[in-house]
């Protein structure tokens, strides 16, 4: 660990969420992100409020899979803990997220201090059936 972070520093992550992903969290009492699927093999919080943002209204808000609804939600990590992740950059400084093992999920969520919250929400609309 690195001498220049204490066991109380945090980092605050922000994390795009569908509608069920939102209902999981909240059955954690907040305090946790439910287990990956089989075909997610990481889970990546992101570091930017925009970038958060971004993918919850132009991805999740038009996604059946998402309820047609993107939700940010916001937390805090020990530092110490993210500290054996590199930042991962997906197109530029503003796009950076962390990518966690979806095997590691539990440990990470041990490692979340206080409770994940909303910040935002995006509601999309189902396309019209003819």
């Amino acid at each position: 660990m690195d001498a220049s972070v204490s066991d109380t520093d945090t980092i605050t992550l922000f994390r795009p969420v569908g509608r069920k992903e939102l209902e999981l969290i909240r059955g954690l009492g907040n305090r946790g992100f439910p287990p990956r699927l089989w075909h997610q093999p990481i889970f990546y919080p992101v570091l930017s409020e925009d970038y958060a943002r971004k993918i919850a209204s132009t991805w999740n808000a038009k996604e059946e899979v998402a309820g047609y609804a993107g939700f940010v939600t916001r937390f805090r990590v020990k530092a110490s803990y993210l500290a054996r992740f590199a930042v991962q950059d997906v197109g530029g400084r503003a796009l950076q997220e962390y990518w966690i093992p979806s095997e590691q999920l539990e440990e990470f969520n041990a490692n979340i201090v206080g409770e994940i919250e909303v910040i935002a929400e995006y509601i999309g609309t189902p396309p019209a059936t003819p």
